[in-house]
């Protein structure tokens, strides 16, 4: 059954094609997605639309096209120019060329090859006055002069809908339009297409409310007081009234109105005041991440490379074996409450309290990648990779004379002498190096020398815990506040390779709307933990109904207080150290079963749902019914733990493949129970009836 429209949205007769078909007639249709962050990384949403391009273009085809500012760097490295295929597209963005707007087309260079619009904000900047009086006009809200971003929003939304009036006009009576709008920044393209009556069918997706990140970030307790809040007061005091209002107007001005996780439904039924037509969770293109049985290898491998890392940046305090210490990391935003940074640092300090007063003989090192204010590297840091590099150069050297004297006795017949298969200098060279790792201060915890080292937060609660990477800690701490790259001169990986390295990744974020990391560690097969404060966190729940056992830890942060939630992360770090190298090989292997779970193959039919359900609000449309999807991730990922080179057996563990593809049946929901397969529709691969 269609889920019921809001009372704010108006009849979508006439705006696309009947048809009796049960699939989407996309032939008859041109879809056009718009976002600020097309071709120009900002923050998730670039993630969101650049995974789902693949999938979307394999559907669309040609019919596709994505709408978003332009920039000139990233259009010269990301973007192959071309002209559009289509005569009408093609004479809308000659309309606004020669009325002094400048437009870019071409296909970006993503898996997928999509067609891109760019539409130059600083060429038609001479029109904002007239636009902004455009908009009071049409639904009195006013943009104040000193917000670059909303102004620039406001520039982008008219030429948009500019380019929708021109592009219909030259589509004549053919109602074969969808814009589907990511965001309060691609609002006001929204806003004045419906205004000016253009005849197109609109979706709009909020990823996260702006006033919900506003007020999460003052520390306010906000999932229980949703219903409490004064939306006005609270966003006129954040000096962001004007942004609210936006968002709130594209809203209720669009025919679909969708967001990525049940969560942020709650969030904007309060906040934005309608509640969501259709929940369309983010999904990955999983087969970028799939390596098959190769993964564990991969981890191995890639650990060996952070364990090089360690090994320099606590030259002189290495006290602890590299091969019973595990490596936790969180990314991503520099959000310190919003992100959960804060319950995470606290909980640490905990988890080492428990594994000195246990005398576990387990070392966790945990990473902190959020990019903050920096100059450079600290020097301290260079010079431990330095030492390192110079250690390794030393003991190749020594080994080389030592493998040639030794290769020569055998040659000789004889056994040679160990004390004098060395000589003086040798260890002469080997003291010298031994002296040079010492050092008379504590290794750093910062690989940057910070801007604002006194008031940065991570730092300052650092001081508060007392976690200094002192001998004696269990736990150890390392803030890069740096993306990763592979040219990094200390850390030379990139972040995929980086993940697939680490042990766990711990997000225990307040809010986040859905959270691509964990996913991200999910397909590549590392345990993660989460929040059902989180869109991520809130699905394994629904689809998995053991996650634990399948490396998806979930705190309560909604139902229970700081306190507690900080003793069940603390818990849940805790217990994680206490497993066995057998028992982490087969949980990996869980995690890596739960890919399939976020794959855009699946979750993208969501998206198809969304376009149905927005056709099906037309007279003449029948609602078609989608194609269902795989049952369980074990019907396609073979569940035999794979070892990787280092991790050998070290206990009798048990691992039953069958009693494993049995767990996966019980546990594992499948993604979206949509309906049967259309008759008259062939099944896909692995696809099964309902």
């Amino acid at each position: 059954m269609p889920l019921s429209r809001s009372l704010s949205m108006t009849s979508l007769s006439g705006l696309l094609p009947a048809w009796e078909e049960d699939e989407l007639p996309v032939e008859d249709l041109l879809l056009f997605e718009v976002a600020w962050e097309v071709t120009n990384k900002v923050g998730g949403i670039y993630t969101v639309i650049q995974s789902k391009a693949k999938i979307t273009v394999d559907e669309w085809g040609e019919n596709y096209y994505m709408m978003g500012p332009y920039y000139e760097h990233n259009f010269k490295t990301q973007v192959e120019g071309c002209e559009p295929p289509n005569a009408a597209v093609r004479k809308a963005m000659d309309s606004l060329t020669h009325n002094g707007c400048q437009v870019h087309f071409g296909r970006w260079l993503i898996e997928g090859s999509p067609y891109v619009i760019l539409f130059d904000i600083g060429s038609a900047a001479w029109n904002l006055d007239r636009w902004k009086g455009d908009l009071w006009e049409s639904c009195h809200i006013g943009l104040p002069y000193h917000d670059r971003e909303a102004n620039d929003s406001l520039i982008l939304g008219s030429l948009i809908a500019w380019f929708f009036k021109e592009l219909t006009d030259h589509l004549g009576d053919k109602p074969n339009i969808i814009g589907h709008f990511h965001e309060w920044q691609a609002g006001p393209g929204l806003i004045l297409s419906r205004s000016r009556k253009i005849p197109m069918a609109t979706v709009f997706t909020t990823h996260a409310t702006l006033l919900g990140r506003y007020l999460c970030a003052g520390n306010v307790d906000f999932y229980n007081n949703l219903d409490k809040f004064d939306i006005d007061k609270e966003a006129g005091e954040r000096q962001i009234y004007h942004r609210y209002c936006l968002e709130r107007a594209a809203v209720h001005c669009a025919h679909v109105f969708t967001t990525v996780s049940q969560i942020t439904a709650v969030e904007a039924n309060h906040m934005l005041h309608r509640k969501p037509d259709v929940v369309t969770p983010n999904g990955l293109n999983v087969k970028k991440f799939s390596a098959m049985h190769e993964f564990q290898n991969m981890h191995s491998t890639n650990k060996v490379r952070i364990q090089e890392f360690v090994r320099g940046h606590f030259y002189g305090h290495l006290d602890f074996s590299l091969d019973k210490t595990l490596f936790f990391f969180i990314a991503g935003r520099y959000e310190f409450s919003n992100k959960g940074a804060d319950i995470f640092l606290e909980s640490l300090s905990r988890l080492n309290y428990l594994l000195r007063v246990h005398k576990n003989d387990m070392t966790v090192v945990v990473f902190f990648i959020m990019p903050a204010k920096t100059n450079n590297f600290n020097v301290e840091s260079l010079k431990g990779q330095a030492v390192r590099k110079q250690l390794w150069d030393t003991a190749q050297t020594v080994k080389e004379k030592f493998g040639k004297k030794l290769y020569d006795a055998l040659l000789k017949g004889q056994i040679p002498d160990m004390n004098a298969i060395l000589d003086r200098d040798d260890f002469t060279i080997m003291k010298r190096a031994i002296y040079a790792t010492q050092r008379h201060g504590l290794p750093p915890v910062t690989t940057h020398n910070m801007l604002d080292d006194s008031t940065d937060p991570i730092l300052s609660s650092v001081r508060r815990i007392g976690l200094f990477n002192s001998r004696n800690d269990r736990v150890k701490v390392i803030f890069h506040p740096e993306f990763l790259s592979s040219t990094s001169p200390l850390l030379p990986m990139d972040y995929e390779d980086f993940v697939r390295g680490c042990n766990l990744g711990v997000f225990p974020s307040y809010y986040e709307p859905w959270g691509y990391t964990p996913g991200e560690c999910t397909v590549m097969g590392i345990p993660s933990v989460t929040t059902n404060l989180s869109g991520f966190g809130c699905f394994m729940e629904e689809h998995v109904s053991d996650p634990a056992a399948y490396g998806i830890y979930i705190v309560d942060r909604r139902f229970r207080s700081p306190e507690e939630s900080c003793n069940q992360l603390t818990q849940f770090m805790f217990s994680f150290c206490q497993q066995s190298r057998r028992q982490r090989i087969i949980q990996r292997n869980r995690t890596e079963r739960l890919s399939d779970l976020l794959d855009w193959r699946y979750l993208g039919r969501v998206i198809e749902l969304t376009q149905t359900f927005l056709c099906s609000q037309t007279e003449g449309f029948r609602y078609p019914r989608p194609s269902s999807v795989p049952p369980s991730p074990s019907a396609s990922v073979h569940s035999t733990p794979h070892h990787s080179d280092v991790e050998d057996d070290d206990d009798d563990e048990p691992y039953d493949e069958d009693d494993e593809a049995e767990r996966d049946r019980l546990n594992i929901k499948t993604p979206f129970v949509l309906g049967g397969v259309p008759e008259g529709k062939k099944k896909q691969p692995g696809e099964s009836g309902l």
